[in-house]
């Protein structure tokens, strides 16, 4: 009976993979193409958005952050970028990103969702490339799989990082 109810467990899994893999594609989709609502719609409702700085493990509280963003900074973030008057977004980048070596593991009812990115953001003739791994942490809402939480682990968040006013 074990044997059972671990292929079950496993073939659930698996149609939680294909879905959270869609949702962190359809994410990228959303922020390479400005996509603001459509993006915001992809978060739960408690939610936080954290880019740290300097380091990977720090306690966000105490130390300072690219970026550490919860529901109602992140509406404010977008209400900035959409009135045009965003000028570190004047014109919007251009960008796309590649995502890959995707791991899923259960957690309870999450999922915890790691993956690697290339970033190629093009602004004003200067093109800057990101990369990273990033951790998404997903659950239900409403039957609808979300993000709850994604933390974006830079390889240059201890440089100087020129302009980093669009949605990594």
């Amino acid at each position: 009976m074990a044997n059972r109810a671990e292929t079950l467990e496993q073939v659930v899994l698996e149609v939680d993979r294909r879905e959270a893999e869609r949702l962190i594609f359809r994410e990228a989709v959303c922020t390479d193409e400005n996509r603001y609502e459509e993006w915001l719609s992809l978060w739960t409702s408690e939610c936080l958005y954290w880019v740290p700085s300097n380091s990977d493990d720090v306690d966000p509280r105490t130390h300072v952050n690219i970026i550490y963003d919860n529901r109602v900074a992140m509406e404010a973030r977008i209400a900035r970028l959409k009135t045009g008057a965003a000028w570190a977004q004047d014109p919007p980048s251009k960008m796309r990103r590649v995502i890959g070596n995707i791991e899923i593991e259960a957690d309870g009812e999450d999922l915890v969702v790691w993956s690697n990115f290339i970033l190629t953001e093009l602004r004003r003739s200067k093109q800057d490339i990101f990369a990273g791994r990033t951790l998404h942490i997903m659950r239900r809402e409403e039957g609808q799989l979300r993000i709850a939480m994604k933390k974006v682990l830079l390889v240059n968040n201890d440089e100087v990082i020129d302009n980093l006013t669009f949605i990594i």
